[in-house]
């Protein structure tokens, strides 16, 4: 009995590192992200073993939903859009508690677009393989104490959590969701050199006035008359 104890209360203390409750504090920083199309396919979804039953559809509506609760909270100002397919699936059945109960699971593949550059950001999709979060419920088999709803649910948003903190780690790492650099400014153009004055010839001074015409001579009366 004292194992069992210690094996019950090692599995609720990784609850803290798994779930994915946290929708309640601010999101982690993710650079100038805005999630623009949250498109959730599911055009080859396999049914695992020993697994309740689970719709393309309420996988599809499930993961759109988790992926919108999340990421909608970002508000950059650039958008990236994330296409999502959902492959696979185990929803558990009730099994035998901490020995045999099995775990659900979610397959899906992410791949990123940035919608500035037309281009996907990683050209080849992430592999996530989700297991179920570890929760008070879940730690005796989820089959157990859970509707099949809510593990599609949990598992959703398990998913959603995952795609979040690959994100985080490719912002760190390769550089993604960082804001454009401004434009440099081009330089004013110079403005155009004024022309030196180029001399002219030195203007002749002008001539002085002519002066004016000597008075006449007064005529001689005795030579007028003579």
């Amino acid at each position: 009995m004292p194992r069992v104890t210690a094996v019950v209360l090692a599995l609720l203390g990784l609850m803290g590192c798994t779930y994915a409750g946290d929708l309640d504090k601010p999101p982690v920083p993710l650079g100038d992200f805005h999630l623009g199309h949250n498109v959730v396919v599911a055009p080859n979804l396999v049914k695992g073993p020993l697994s309740r039953e689970a719709t393309k559809a309420e996988w599809i509506e499930a993961v759109e939903a988790a992926i919108g609760e999340r990421f909608g909270r970002y508000e950059g100002q650039r958008l990236y859009h994330l296409g999502i397919s959902v492959d696979g699936y185990v929803l558990a059945k009730p099994g035998v508690p901490l020995v045999a109960a099995p775990k659900s699971v979610l397959v899906l593949m992410v791949t990123v677009w940035d919608d500035a550059k037309a281009r996907k950001l990683n050209p080849k999709a992430q592999r996530f393989t989700v297991i179920e979060a570890l929760t008070p419920d879940s730690a005796v088999g989820s089959g157990y104490t859970q509707t099949r709803e809510e593990q599609i649910e949990n598992l959703s948003r398990t998913a959603a959590k995952q795609i979040e903190t690959w994100l985080v780690r490719q912002k760190r790492e390769k550089g993604w969701f960082e804001s454009a650099p401004e434009p440099a400014s081009a330089p004013a153009p110079a403005a155009d050199p004024v022309p030196e004055p180029t001399p002219g010839p030195v203007p002749e001074p002008a001539p002085e006035a002519a002066p004016a015409a000597a008075a006449a001579k007064p005529v001689d009366a005795d030579a007028a008359t003579g």
